[in-house]
């Protein structure tokens, strides 16, 4: 399952070229992704997923917060800590310190939900992974270091 442009030789790409090439691959391979871990019948959304795993990470955690981790509007995390509450997934509790604040914990069931959604999203990869010749997922690997650099960057 070796694709074209990954068969072909290293060129002497430039630093823009690798980057869009790379942004593409990165951008269509999450969406893939974060497909393959979404199960029929999930009420749960990227965003949803999203904001419960910040929500575990993060929690118990306000939401005011909770958007600035997330990167969206305070009224748009309202509407999806709503929805992870109906879901059972997620739950508002009043600070003890300060009851005019109420934080954001996740739930047992969030719990579980993560968990199998990141289940799904390994088998998917591994699954993907597996069906590389033995040669590009030893240069899979060796990307791999690189890559974690630029997120460390």
């Amino acid at each position: 399952m070796t694709s074209p442009s990954a068969a072909a030789p290293p060129t002497s790409a430039g630093a823009e070229e690798v980057a869009a090439r790379l942004r593409l691959a990165n951008a269509r391979l999450a969406r893939r992704v974060r497909q393959e871990s979404m199960s029929a019948g999930d009420d749960l959304t990227a965003s949803r997923l999203a904001a419960l795993g910040t929500i575990e990470s993060l929690g118990p955690i306000t939401l005011g917060d909770l958007a600035d981790a997330e990167q969206v509007q305070p009224p748009s995390m309202t509407r999806i800590v709503a929805r992870l509450e109906e879901s059972g997934l997620a739950r508002r509790v009043v600070d003890p310190n300060d009851r005019r604040v109420a934080r954001v914990e996740i739930t047992d069931a969030g719990r579980q939900t993560l968990a199998r959604s990141r289940t799904r999203k390994a088998a998917f990869l591994a699954k993907r992974v597996a069906r590389l010749s033995p040669q590009d997922r030893a240069a899979l690997a060796a990307a791999l270091p690189v890559l974690e650099q630029l997120i460390d960057e």
